[in-house]
């Protein structure tokens, strides 16, 4: 393509050329004005001479068009999976090639809109297709998707673009839905209490109400009625410490684009208040102080601790009113504030009448209805003042026989033991000191319950059990405290009984039973805790309804078992997981993601932008009806959008292949017909 143009150099500054042509002017206007003879023809040789100072030349120059730009942003996200809305974005994308196709002139840079934890983020994607694009060279940006953008910035100018964005909107705008909103969630809730959270219902299709169900944990259903488009407060129990994931569903509506946004969840932390643990020690002993020691040490423990000094019976003449002693609140312990204990601890205790019978019924009961019992024995339990002479017998996890025996001997884990999460790990490796010794204990059979250390000659040692809603210990020695003092190296006494007292309180990472499973990187993983040789195998519910059984495998350590299994992107969502009668679930990718929050199409989403920019909003349909909007070229200034058609600007820029100059006025030319007007003039003013 050639093009011509005339272009100035000016021999001297513009302003000092303009000054002179307008003096010159002016003393002609003068001169005219005064009459006098020849002023035209000077007007005009100083016009000849401004004309030759501006130096002006033609240019000649041979052009290559450069092609205008078009930016296409596709939305494939998760969301587009809905009805034919991924049909609609291939015809606009099918549209917009073919018109690049069609015209030499106009290049196509197409860029996808793909799946975030944070949503759908087109602002993203244009920037990142707009970076190597010439701003002047834009011919205009096509947004194909439903809408649901989640990062576009609040001011329409944000985005700075010299040229039209349309925005052609794939689905149904008039289909509806009906989804769950979490509006407020708490993220932490005291064990045994309810979790507060507001839900709200939204449907575009009916009114009324709606039932809602929870589940903790994968656990059993709570439903609760909710009014559509209200917020309601609801609540669930937390009954475990550490992470409960609560899943929150609702009933399916009778419009629906997907049951995705049906269901939400929650991650909610239980955490237990200050632990009451009361320890009653029957009789001052040297390992009285230990047990008192570990529990203080323990910040989240409130300890209240009775020693029973002066037995009722003993008579030694001392007056009363010369005793530093305390009566023992046995009421006020056992009949009227039992239950704002969480752990009960009997240390050497035997029946010396203080305590009446009933009061040990209320005990038995308390651990039935969920409490915690621990017992340290020592002689008397196997004698007729034995605690399983009383109705505790009927939470007691080990029957005495009556024998005591004394003798060194060295504690070990039992089969059990060794996979228990009480004691796991605790044991010394083969090569390593051994525990020191203990030199008594009492003698008895397991009741119902799993012993986890033992004598050299398999007598009981630490036995634990469950009873009805609550956990009772048993520990058939007062030998405990030489571990404590390093007697022949000690032995793993805080630790061990601290655990022993937390597996007593409910903590759920030592449950002997206990299946957990994290997701992470397409990878979703499961672990098994049992006191069983084996591990029944993974049933896994995914999100989709897909199910799939995984067998779990030995982990190394003894009682742990693990399966593991791979997921696509196209899982999202809570996968259910069951071993046996254990469930879990496990979050694969964010609980609740902002792509499935809303399903329905927005067309106004993006209006701003387009009115801002001079283009239009379209309606692409989906599926079968997919129809994109015809594209035109356009000129700059233009109307770039109308019915049924969306315009790409035409930018007319080049790149010059070659050029050549030649200058208007010569020299000798311009002198010749300077000095022919002014001699013209001098001879008509002669005159």
């Amino acid at each position: 393509m050639t093009a011509a143009a005339i272009d100035f150099a000016p021999l001297v500054p513009w302003p000092w050329l303009i000054g002179l042509v307008a003096l010159a002017l002016g003393a002609a206007a003068l001169a005219g004005v005064m009459r006098l003879n020849g002023w035209p023809w000077r007007a005009g040789a100083a016009l000849v001479l401004a004309a030759a100072l501006a130096n002006p030349s033609l240019v000649r120059e041979e052009r290559d068009p450069l092609p205008d730009i078009a930016v296409l942003v596709t939305d494939a996200s998760a969301s587009m999976d809905v009805g034919g809305r991924r049909q609609a974005a291939e015809a606009v994308r099918d549209a917009a090639r073919a018109a690049a196709e069609a015209d030499p002139l106009l290049e196509l840079v197409e860029a996808e809109i793909g799946d975030s934890p944070d949503g759908t983020r087109m602002y993203e994607a244009l920037t990142a297709a707009l970076s190597g694009v010439p701003r002047d060279r834009l011919a205009g940006v096509i947004v194909a998707g439903d809408g649901q953008f989640h990062d576009l910035p609040r001011d329409p100018a944000a985005l700075r673009l010299p040229a039209p964005l349309h925005h052609a909107a794939t689905g149904d705008p008039a289909a509806r839905d009906r989804r769950l909103v979490i509006v407020e969630a708490a993220r932490y809730a005291l064990v045994g209490q309810p979790a507060a959270f507001t839900v709200r219902v939204e449907d575009d299709a009916v009114s009324g109400t709606a039932m809602v169900t929870f589940r903790v944990d994968g656990g059993p259903p709570q439903p609760a009625r909710v009014r559509i488009g209200e917020d309601t407060r609801v609540e669930a129990r937390i009954d475990r410490r550490g992470a409960n994931v609560i899943e929150i569903e609702v009933e399916e509506g009778p419009e629906e684009l997907s049951l995705v946004n049906n269901r939400a969840a929650v991650s909610v932390t239980g955490v237990r208040d200050r632990l009451r643990v009361l320890l009653v020690t029957g009789e001052p002993h040297n390992g009285a102080r230990m047990w008192r020691d570990l529990l203080k040490s323990d910040p989240s423990v409130d300890l209240v601790h009775f020693t029973i000094l002066r037995p009722p019976e003993k008579q030694d003449g001392v007056p009363i009113d010369e005793l530093a002693l305390i009566a023992f609140p046995t009421r006020e312990l056992f009949a009227e504030r039992l239950n704002e204990f969480d752990l009960v601890i009997f240390d050497r205790y035997r029946r010396r009448g203080i305590m009446p019978m009933l009061y040990f019924d209320y005990i038995a009961r308390y651990v039935e209805d969920g409490g915690a019992l621990l017992l340290t024995s020592g002689p008397p339990f196997a004698g007729p003042t034995s605690l399983y002479r009383t109705p505790l017998a009927a939470v007691i996890p080990a029957r005495p026989s009556g024998a005591v025996i004394e003798g060194g001997f060295r504690p070990r884990p039992t089969a059990a033991g060794r996979r228990h999460p009480v004691t796991a790990g605790l044991a010394p490796e083969s090569g390593e000191p051994q525990w020191g010794r203990w030199f008594r204990r009492i003698d008895a059979a397991p009741v119902g319950g799993a012993a986890l250390l033992e004598a050299e000659d398999g007598g009981p040692l630490l036995v634990l059990a469950r009873s009805g809603e609550g956990r009772a210990a048993m520990v058939l020695s007062d030998q405990t405290w030489l571990w404590a003092r390093g007697f022949e190296g000690g032995g793993p006494y805080a630790e061990m009984f601290r655990r022993v007292a937390h597996w007593l309180m409910g903590e759920p990472d030592l449950d002997e039973e206990r299946l957990t499973a994290t997701a992470h990187d397409g990878r979703l993983g499961a672990e098994r805790t049992t006191l069983s040789e084996s591990a029944p195998p993974l049933e896994i519910e995914w999100p989709s309804g897909r199910r799939e059984t995984v067998d779990m495998i030995p982990a190394g350590a003894p009682g742990r078992f693990a399966a593991a299994a791979t997921y696509g992107d196209g899982e999202t969502g809570l996968a259910r997981l069951r071993s046996g009668d254990l469930t879990t679930v496990a979050a694969l990718g964010p609980l609740n993601p902002r792509e499935f929050a809303d399903l329905r199409v927005d067309t106004d989403s993006l209006r701003p932008f387009a009115a801002h920019t001079g283009g239009g909003v379209f309606l692409a349909g989906d599926g079968d009806s997919a129809a994109a909007p015809a594209i035109r070229r356009t000129r700059p200034g233009a109307s770039q959008a109308g019915r049924g058609w969306l315009g790409l600007q035409r930018n007319e820029r080049y790149v010059v292949r070659a050029a050549s100059q030649a200058p208007l006025l010569p020299a000798l030319a311009v002198l010749l017909l300077t000095l022919g007007l002014m001699g013209y003039a001098w001879r008509r003013e002669g005159r």
